[in-house]
């Protein structure tokens, strides 16, 4: 049977594989720690639940508008205000199946064959794989443990070019958990604001779990504002992923319009009931939000004191988000009976294996010397999970 050429093209997401290697050891009776995926721990705070459960019982459930219902899309312009000082209309808003969609629908409608986009690395596992199910060309900038995994201006303004449509960056990030300051986005704001043909943008979905402070976002500046695509959703500051609920604000009209086109073909409206639960989420109580945020952490500082303790460690102490990202590559070379740990490919399937943890290797971010390793787990599981984690390690030859 013929498959079209365009699957050879991009990979399986390797958070999902992991995930699912997980779930099979587990259906054979391996008790395992799950530290592969990006989901809060957490049930729906119950206000958001109500509002979803009064949505079924006012039967919302008809097509809803492609781009949103109305009442949302002014939830998210309330938000922005309320939150991050940034004034949008709801026409510059765009609702979607989750703020995976959302990045899709942007990367499809800016980008094409011959186009380049630029993304520092580490990066979310989709942002290169959806680049190049739009045949387009991701140009990955690599940064370092010892500048925090943070793209500098110098090294942004070396990968632009005539080609460059798209810059595509998270803060805090996926999987490294670094924020960007104000000054450095200014400083990023400054090389993009010598290049009005290339979009920007930015991926907020951590937004609410940040550890140091206001959430800075680079649509702050007035030059390049038109041109940034903020990306945001529920499912992390709100503990729904399984709702599905993502958003895109942008105040270039043209850029809502073409992605509200691709998306009318793809699925249509989101969730009708989630978008209900969407509103309350957004306008009113966010104080399980903060709470979750601060659950998280006090595991970042207990997960950081257990990695302390293994040695051959390297971390850039994560500023949000709910994952730790060590450089591991003082075990590559080392061995498991006869088996050579080659790279972070190998050492995440020998934890996974041997140890009954799930990790996610730093190569499928960009990033080949690390490993992902999710706090988004009780304190308990992550206690046993970093016992394992130092005892597999210490037996390496």
């Amino acid at each position: 049977m013929y498959f079209a050429e365009r699957l050879s093209k991009f990979n399986e997401p390797e958070t999902l594989k992991m995930a699912k290697l997980a779930r099979e050891l587990r259906a054979k009776g391996h008790d395992v720690v799950g530290l592969s995926l990006g989901e809060p721990d957490f049930d729906t705070p119950d206000h958001i639940k109500k509002a979803l459960i009064d949505a079924v019982n006012s039967n919302y459930s008809h097509y809803p508008p492609v781009a949103g219902y109305p009442e949302l899309r002014e939830a998210i312009c309330i938000k922005l205000k309320r939150d991050n000082d940034l004034d949008y209309k709801p026409e510059h808003t765009l609702v979607s199946t989750g703020a995976k969609q959302s990045i899709a629908n942007l990367v499809l409608a800016t980008v094409g064959p011959g186009d380049e986009v630029v993304i520092p690395t580490p990066y979310w596992v989709s942002y290169s794989e959806v680049v190049r199910m739009a045949e387009a060309t991701p140009v990955l900038v690599r940064t370092s443990i010892e500048s925090g995994f943070k793209i500098t201006p110098d090294q942004l303004e070396a990968a632009i070019n005539k080609n460059t449509r798209l810059f595509m960056f998270s803060s805090p990030n996926n999987p490294t958990g670094c924020v960007y300051s104000k000054d450095e986005l200014k400083g990023l704001a400054e090389v993009l604001k010598k290049y009005p043909d290339v979009w920007i943008m930015s991926d907020e979905i951590y937004e609410y779990i940040n550890y140091v402070g206001r959430h800075e976002s680079i649509a702050q500046f007035d030059d390049i504002k038109d041109r940034v695509v903020i990306i945001n959703g529920l499912s992390k500051g709100f503990a729904m992923t399984g709702y599905r609920l993502g958003y895109l604000a942008c105040t270039n009209v043209d850029l809502i319009k073409a992605c509200d086109k691709i998306q009318g073909q793809m699925t249509s409206g989101a969730n009708a009931v989630t978008q209900q639960g969407a509103v309350a989420a957004l306008k009113e109580d966010i104080g399980p939000s903060l709470a979750m945020r601060n659950e998280f952490e006090a595991r970042k500082k207990m997960v950081i004191e257990m990695l302390a303790e293994i040695p051959g460690i390297r971390l850039s102490e994560p500023d949000g988000a709910f994952y730790v990202f060590p450089d591991v590559s003082s075990y590559f070379g080392k061995k498991a009976g006869e088996k050579v740990i080659a790279n972070a490919d190998d050492l995440a399937m020998y934890l996974l294996e041997n140890a009954f943890v799930s990790t996610v290797t730093g190569g499928a971010f960009g990033e080949p010397n690390c490993i992902r390793i999710s706090y988004a787990a009780s304190r308990e599981d992550l206690k046993k999970g970093f016992t394992r984690i130092k005892e597999a390690l210490a037996a390496l030859q």
